[in-house]
């Protein structure tokens, strides 16, 4: 049986999220305090965390950041009153593949959640250990980027939005096909999320290496 851990500390809503997954054939284990949801994600007992921002002991944007420096790819939905745009940037950025912003419907939860497993359990293409075009290479395994054989800094968002472009090279995407693949978010189209990471990246790969065409989206040349 699939199980999800949700994070939050506030029992009235843990409850509700709780009650409604198990009705949907769903184990569930709820837990108050950051740390220990890190620990029981790092498990490998879990396949999805509902995590809220507001824990103690460890918020919801440092969980992410250690299960990133950790290596996990479970899927998590940040759960949270913090509906900024701000703060959506930040949780996506932390490594979040989801963010549901309260009050929210169960019904658009339950969605969400079903569609991050189906994502997380969908046999990935093959990816090549180095990842290069011209002189800018993604190492997969490290999880490190180089221009003209310098290592530049990237989070962990800005990797996976590069990663896109290098496996595309001369290709126009869309942004609405980047917000799918890197973000997975199909339910704001007009989210300008996108925009603001390429303008991070030709900020460290350089402005000439992703062209915008009108329209259309955005191409790295």
């Amino acid at each position: 049986m699939t199980h999800i851990l949700i994070a939050e500390d506030e029992p009235r809503i843990s409850a509700f999220v709780s009650r409604g997954l198990k009705a949907a054939g769903y184990e569930t284990t709820v837990v108050e305090d950051g740390a220990v949801a890190l620990d029981i994600a790092l498990s490998g007992m879990v396949d999805l965390l509902l995590l809220d921002v507001g824990l103690p002991t460890l918020d919801g944007f440092e969980v992410l950041r250690r299960l990133h420096g950790q290596g996990s790819t479970l899927p998590v939905i940040m759960l949270t009153a913090r509906s900024a745009t701000r703060d959506m940037v930040s949780g996506l950025d932390a490594g979040a593949s989801d963010y549901v912003a309260k009050p929210f419907k169960f019904d658009e939860l339950l969605a969400r959640v079903r569609s991050r497993l189906r994502t997380s359990s969908t046999p990935t293409e093959s990816v090549p250990i180095l990842l290069s075009v011209g002189d800018v290479a993604l190492d997969m395994l490290s999880r490190k980027a180089t221009v003209m054989g310098r290592e530049i800094e990237l989070s962990a968002r800005e990797f996976a939005l590069a990663e896109q472009f290098l496996r595309h090279p001369g290709q126009v995407m869309s942004r609405e096909q980047l917000l799918s693949r890197v973000w997975g978010l199909d339910f704001d189209p007009g989210s300008n999320v996108v925009d603001v990471y390429v303008r991070y990246l030709r900020a460290k790969f350089g402005a000439g290496r992703i062209s915008t065409v009108r329209g259309a989206g955005y191409r790295w040349d």
